[in-house]
């Protein structure tokens, strides 16, 4: 099956030369130059979009703008690609919802093995529903409940979360972390681990205290009596 990929960057020759790529690449590619036309373009082709490349900086609306509405219905892959490259606008991009921050410059080569790995993980087929103590997650629509409830975590929570609970009791280090979760070609800051679990932590409220933490070594996940 052939993926489509909405490609929105407000630089016409980057714009038309990572389409041009990913077209030889055998991808679908749909385009746009700012933020108003992005949204325009996603609300009336959401479904068979299938990844979205979201230049952080773009006119008429902002690209944190543009992921943010887009991840109040959807969890559609979101690769950000930025001339940004602090650690606040990167730690910015993946709590709003982004899958990958991507730096400007990059290669093309990367993204589309960062494009793919992305795909993959987020296709493969898995057992509809996986639950631990008040924790459950719907494998199919990507949604994680706690207590029932929908906690509406982000792309990034919800592998997170996932991760470890397919790796429960296991202590793992936040390098092993980022190479999983995040993919090898990851070169952010570790600490954007920190910031993840501190978000899961809040959505699974003091009430489910599933991840711990051992000091100078890493977290592990463990479901105990509520």
């Amino acid at each position: 099956m052939t993926n489509t990929v909405l490609v929105v960057e407000d630089d016409k020759k980057l714009r038309e030369t990572v389409s041009d790529f990913l077209s030889q690449n055998e991808f679908n590619v749909i385009s746009a130059a700012d933020g108003e036309t992005a949204l325009k373009i996603y609300n009336k082709n959401k479904e068979k979009i299938d990844i979205i490349l979201l230049d952080g900086m773009l006119p008429k609306i902002d690209g944190i703008d543009v992921l943010k509405k887009i991840r109040k219905n959807d969890n559609v892959p979101i690769i950000m690609i930025s001339a940004r490259e602090s650690e606040s606008d990167q730690l910015q991009g993946y709590y709003t919802g982004a899958d990958y921050y991507i730096t400007k410059p990059f290669l093309l080569s990367v993204l589309k093995e960062q494009i793919t790995a992305l795909l993959n993980r987020t296709t493969k087929s898995q057992s509809e529903f996986i639950e631990k103590g008040a924790v459950k997650i719907d494998i199919n629509l990507h949604r994680i409940y706690v207590d029932g409830k929908d906690i509406s975590a982000t792309p990034k929570e919800y592998d997170l979360l996932l991760y470890f609970i397919e790796n429960e009791r296991i202590v793992l280090n936040r390098d092993t972390i980022l190479d999983r979760v995040w993919g090898m070609d990851y070169y952010g800051d570790f600490r954007t681990v920190d910031t993840i679990i501190k978000q899961l932590r809040k959505k699974l409220t003091n009430k489910h205290k599933y991840i711990n933490s051992i000091y100078g070594v890493g977290y592990y996940f463990e479901v105990k009596d509520d």
